[in-house]
């Protein structure tokens, strides 16, 4: 159900209840684009099912999703319909168009290509857990995050959020635990991970399937590079690739969280799903902020939660954190 998770923190002041969430998606429900319109917006059914409710409610979870379609016109193609254009007012005027005109131009290739080009959809889940006034969405893309929040924004008066802030930026923290081989608690480190450095070259060294526990990994660390992904599993029950931004990314759930599961109707695989998947990661959530010393209070201080001590000769990179923003 989830495949990757961007958590935020949502205000204190929005209490809408499912009936409400429910009317206000109504207003927003996804139509296919027009022939001339380049992107649509819209919430669909998370079931899947035609006519089913917008808002589903599992275990004390609500479970939205928003549909997004998209007309896409190749850059080549705008292109050569521009320089097809240009060529035209060129041969009727004696003279090249100016840039001014040719940014004109290539608005009208892409308004006249519109009504042939496919159609792509995709499909955002968004998850609010009410109790923990967390929301987390379905995404490891903070450009496609950022744009769902602002709809969310649009959609629901007085509903705040913010990115979820720690006392340590996850390339401090993966910094520590490949340096010094040690996970933080409950975490184990797997088998994948990627390493940047900081100056003007950029190079970057990716290990996949590999043993991350090795001299050649910490030599990297020791010379300059930073972890920008690495790759966790949870209490052995569910795997995933945390990254810089603390985004998570290719969650599985391991066959452990499925054991002694009942098997369900066809009709009652979504709630079972959402269950297990809900009921996961709602607990994946505050041991991994712990991992990173502690939510960051806003306007205040860091939970006392001391912090790892870095390798003598690993490098110290700046936090990275995203500045909080409230919409």
């Amino acid at each position: 159900m989830f495949k990757n998770l961007t958590v935020y923190r949502m205000g204190p002041d929005w209490t809408a209840t499912a009936a409400e969430i429910e009317a206000e998606l109504d207003k927003g429900r996804f139509v296919e684009c027009g022939a001339s319109q380049q992107k649509s917006m819209g919430w669909v059914e998370p079931r899947g099912e035609a006519n089913a409710p917008l808002v589903e409610v599992v275990d004390g979870q609500i479970l939205l999703k928003l549909m997004t379609e998209q007309r896409v016109v190749p850059g080549s193609v705008i292109k050569k319909r521009t320089e097809e254009i240009a060529a035209q007012i060129e041969e009727q005027t004696g003279r090249k168009p100016g840039k001014k005109q040719v940014k004109e131009l290539k608005e009208q290739a892409l308004h006249e290509l519109l009504p042939m080009a496919f159609t792509k959809q995709s499909t955002t889940r968004v998850w609010i857990a009410p109790q923990e006034r967390l929301l987390m969405l379905d995404t490891g893309s903070q450009s496609k995050a950022d744009e769902v929040v602002t709809l969310l924004a649009q959609t629901f008066h007085g509903l705040s959020m913010s990115l979820i802030q720690t006392a340590m930026s996850p390339t401090v923290a993966m910094t520590h635990w490949l340096g010094t081989g040690e996970p933080p608690y409950n975490f184990t480190i797997d088998r994948e991970c990627e390493l940047k450095s900081t100056d003007e070259m950029k190079s970057v060294v990716r290990y996949a399937r590999h043993n991350l526990d090795t001299d050649e990994v910490k030599q990297h660390i020791f010379s300059g590079k930073v972890p920008t992904r690495v790759a966790l599993t949870w209490r052995d029950r569910v795997s995933f690739i945390l990254t810089e931004s603390m985004a998570l990314k290719k969650v599985a759930f391991l066959d452990v969280v499925f054991e002694g599961a009942v098997a369900v109707d066809k009709g009652e695989t979504f709630d079972a799903d959402a269950a297990i998947a809900t009921g996961e990661l709602i607990q994946l959530i505050p041991d991994l902020l712990e991992a990173l010393g502690g939510e960051q209070v806003m306007g205040g201080e860091a939970p006392a939660t001391p912090a790892p001590a870095t390798p003598p000769t690993a490098p110290h990179p700046a936090a990275d954190h995203a500045p909080p923003w409230d919409v």
